[in-house]
């Protein structure tokens, strides 16, 4: 393999809490050695022997840290190809900086049997053989790129109607990462059940707090700007009553591995806080997309901003920020869901909710909330990597000599357009589309 040594990159490691510069050193797969000390540098005459072919690269200005982890996306594959392929979805997240991607059982047939995760894992790994060893280069992103680890969710129910469980322990010797349905699910018969089940098998379950009755038809958060829009309103008792009723569950039944998925409200995260100050064992993500943008935004009708749930009013994006630095919210999900130009182009109301993420988040998170001094990065790419990962339960290695490099080399001043031609996806359904970026991922390593 080959052998490459960056040259005063400013390191991020989460897990050790250090933002430094340092000359690293790469081969095998391994970080073989890292200097923080300009002293003490790595130069070409120490690796001579390690490599005489080592390639040393100027990293002045660029950022190196761990792998990203997405905790939740959609794949098209299989059932829905048209929108995503699971070739396509991994080679976006590699363009995006992911190391790992967890896909929904959202798929049709829905992944709720140990015969699919294995097909979907064979797939995967027959992309990887087919794409080795070609020496094309696209949008940056070379296509002997070692695709990202794929991670997939089971089904818990069999049904739309979610009443028949899904064979949980078979799927777990499967090896899927945890259990979710993607969607609301409001028999609490039913989740107390799963709950109970799934305490032995040691397994994340994730679930997505929403009150349908109390949503109805909604597609905005209730608010003054709904009422300015003319769409009908979600009020956020419809997320923050589910999540209430989640949170007495997890109580009653002591489980310790439930994720509350798409939090969107300052009431929620007021509910989670409360939850574990008193040492309720759980965590919660938003996506990246809360993050930035409000209902404001959804005034140029873009069915791009219909997400499900909806963009939160002003107030609940500043609570979802501030969750997320003080670890209330653990970790920012990017929640790919790559739809075709032909679903999109519908009135606001009527499109399917969700949009595209994996090549953008990190570099409009970066540009909104690192630059503009809100977060550190440390706290950004913690959400982003170690914390997703924690929710898994899994670990992500500190940036040191002798660990296996799982790693994202990123530009944040590399200017580029979001254009159907320079995205991996298959899908453009962004608001974002046509707009001129700062920041994006150079290289990764896994």
């Amino acid at each position: 393999m080959t052998t490459e040594l960056l040259q005063q990159v400013r390191v991020i490691d989460p897990v050790s809490g250090t933002d430094q510069l340092a000359d690293v050193l790469i081969s095998d797969g391994y970080i073989q050695a890292m200097s923080a000390d300009k002293q003490h540098s790595i130069d070409a005459a120490h690796i001579t022997d390690i490599n005489s072919e080592t390639q040393i690269r100027d990293c002045r200005g660029l950022v190196l840290g761990p792998g990203l982890v997405d905790l939740y996306s959609h794949s098209g594959e299989p059932g829905f190809e048209e929108r995503e392929t699971l070739l396509s979805l991994l080679q976006a997240a590699a363009a995006g900086g992911f190391t790992r991607v967890s896909i929904l059982p959202s798929t049709s047939p829905a992944i709720d049997n140990p015969a699919l995760v294995a097909q979907l894992q064979k797939r995967r790994g027959q992309q990887q053989a087919e794409t080795r060893g070609c020496g094309e280069v696209i949008n940056n992103i070379p296509a002997s790129f070692p695709l990202p680890r794929l991670h997939i969710w089971g089904a818990i129910t069999l049904d739309l109607a979610g009443k028949q469980l899904t064979e949980l322990a078979d799927l777990a010797a499967a090896g899927v990462v945890g259990f979710t349905d993607g969607q609301p699910r409001e028999n609490l018969g039913l989740l107390r059940r799963v709950l109970e089940y799934l305490l032995p098998l040691g397994k994340p379950v994730a679930f997505w707090p929403c009150d349908q009755q109390l949503a109805a038809n909604g597609v905005i958060r209730e608010g003054s700007d709904a009422i300015r829009l003319g769409l009908p309103p979600i009020p956020q008792s419809a997320e923050t009553s589910a999540i209430a009723a989640l949170l007495e569950l997890v109580a009653a039944t002591g489980n310790s591995h439930v994720h509350i998925m798409r939090v969107s409200t300052a009431r929620s995260v007021e509910l989670i806080a409360s939850a574990k100050a008193a040492g309720l064992p759980i965590t919660a993500s938003t996506t990246w997309m809360h993050l930035l943008l409000d209902t404001k935004a959804v005034k140029s009708y873009n069915t791009s901003l219909h997400l499900d749930p909806p963009l939160g009013n002003p107030s609940d994006v500043v609570a979802l920020r501030e969750g997320v630095r003080r670890g209330i919210i653990d970790a920012i999900a990017i929640d790919h869901a790559p739809y075709t130009y032909e679903e999109k182009v519908q009135a606001f109301a009527e499109a399917p909710p969700g949009a595209i993420g994996l090549e953008l988040a990190l570099p409009l998170l970066w540009q909104h909330l690192v630059e503009t001094g809100e977060f550190t990065a440390l706290e950004l790419w913690r959400a982003l990597s170690t914390r997703p990962a924690e929710c898994l339960r899994q670990k992500v290695s500190a940036l040191e000599p002798n660990q296996k490099a799982e790693l994202v080399l990123f530009d944040p001043q590399q200017n580029w357009k979001v254009e159907r031609k320079n995205l991996h996806t298959l899908s453009s359904n962004t608001p974002w589309l046509g707009q001129q970026l700062q920041g994006r991922v150079v290289q990764i390593w896994c």
